[in-house]
């Protein structure tokens, strides 16, 4: 049994957490330097009085997340398979379908431990551990995601600084090694995943609803271009959905490879589409010199992102972003203006918008808005949890 050390905090923090905020943030500690990745707190108000357990797992602003309002409940092997059965019981209907093969199984702190995700891809679990703290729980979540549910095999990313410690060379924890690429569903139409090959799976599951509303609304008779397009999923969903042509756009080298992969398990004709390996601020001056214009562009930029010629901050740059495709925008066309950047809400993103089509003397529709699909549970006292937000922008 892991000790539990008794510390004060500030009453700031004592009242956020009485109110169910799930982050230890730094200014509500007298001192952070001592506290140790992993050690279980039991935290404290300035009248000794207990307020809470969490756990140390420093992340950008936190010292950790708070684990439990009950000073007897241990956190154990039976606590983490509390969560996670708890967890599974809520996407059931994710489970029970033949169309979605992957999803997430468990998001951080919306299912009750912060730092942690469980996705799901066709029986293969994916972990992601975001801290050296909440890593150190792995063989009490292991056990617990194995009493929980049956897999074919386990795999985990560490996203946390791990100073050349843990060098696994391919991510695989236990069960059956997969072969991939993986074929999963999403919403019928299919994506290769790689769970052994680096950080990124192949694509990103928070962007489901958005996908679908692409190729059931939005894509038919229509030119698409999607932007930072990562491995095409967008494109494949347009193209899916009756776009005459689809054109992806992404800096990377390997986007091109990839990109023709997803189409070429979709039964998708790649000699059709354009697939482009080139900057995208670039392509925007190549587009506008050429006189190109579509009738559907989507922006789905990284938070932060430099290339050789660029520096690119979704919280100061996406009002210039959204001007530049509004100039190969057609009338009345859409843009899908989207952000993954959880320094800012809906309320903030609109005014870019709005910013960019006053600068551009240009008026504007939204006609929806979507933030992150109901397997990506969040705690409503954690907005930064809720990080997606996606408008439909009609051109007018």
């Amino acid at each position: 049994m892991r000790n539990e050390i008794d510390v004060k905090i500030m009453d700031a923090l004592a009242h956020d957490i009485q109110k169910g905020v799930p982050i230890l943030l730094k200014d509500g500690f007298h001192e952070t330097e001592s506290l140790q990745e992993g050690s279980i707190l039991k935290l404290r108000n300035s009248a000794n009085k207990f307020i809470g357990k969490g756990y140390v797992g420093k992340q950008n602003k936190g010292v950790g997340w708070l684990l439990t309002k009950n000073e007897n409940e241990l956190i154990d092997v039976k606590f983490f398979q509390k969560k996670i059965a708890a967890a599974i019981t809520h996407r059931a209907e994710y489970f029970n379908s033949s169309d979605t093969t992957a999803f997430r199984v468990f998001n951080g702190e919306g299912d009750g431990i912060g730092g942690l995700t469980i996705d799901y891809f066709d029986g293969f679990y994916l972990i992601s551990w975001y801290s050296e703290g909440v890593y150190s729980f792995k063989e009490m979540i292991l056990e617990a995601l194995e009493a929980s549910a049956s897999y074919k095999g386990i795999y985990e990313k560490k996203r946390f600084d791990t100073k050349g410690q843990y060098l696994e060379d391919d991510d695989f924890v236990k069960g059956d090694r997969g072969e991939f690429p993986l074929i999963v569903k999403e919403n019928g139409q299919n994506f290769s995943i790689y769970l052994n090959d680096g950080a990124m799976v192949g694509v990103f599951l928070d962007q489901r609803d958005v996908r679908k509303a692409i190729r059931d609304t939005y894509s038919a008779g229509k030119t698409v271009l999607n932007t930072f397009s990562y491995t095409g999923a967008f494109s494949i969903f347009a193209a899916a959905g009756g776009a005459t042509k689809t054109t992806s756009v992404d800096l990377a080298k390997r986007s091109l490879s990839k990109t023709t992969e997803q189409f070429e398990v979709n039964e998708i004709d790649v000699e059709k589409q354009d697939i482009i390996v080139m900057d995208v601020f670039d392509y925007f001056k190549y587009a506008k010199r050429k006189e190109l214009a579509f009738d559907v562009v989507i922006l789905d930029p990284p938070s932060f992102a430099r290339s050789k010629k660029y520096t690119f901050s979704s919280a100061k740059d996406y009002t210039n972003l959204l001007k530049d495709a509004l100039a190969i925008t057609e009338k009345n066309g859409v843009i899908v203006a989207s952000t993954n950047n959880a320094t800012f809400g809906m309320k903030k993103f609109k005014s870019f918008v709005e910013k960019a089509f006053a600068e551009s003397n240009r008026k504007f529709v939204i006609e929806e808005e979507f933030s992150l699909p109901s397997d990506f549970k969040t705690s409503p006292l954690f907005k930064e949890g809720n990080y997606l937000k996606v408008l439909f922008v009609r051109v007018k």
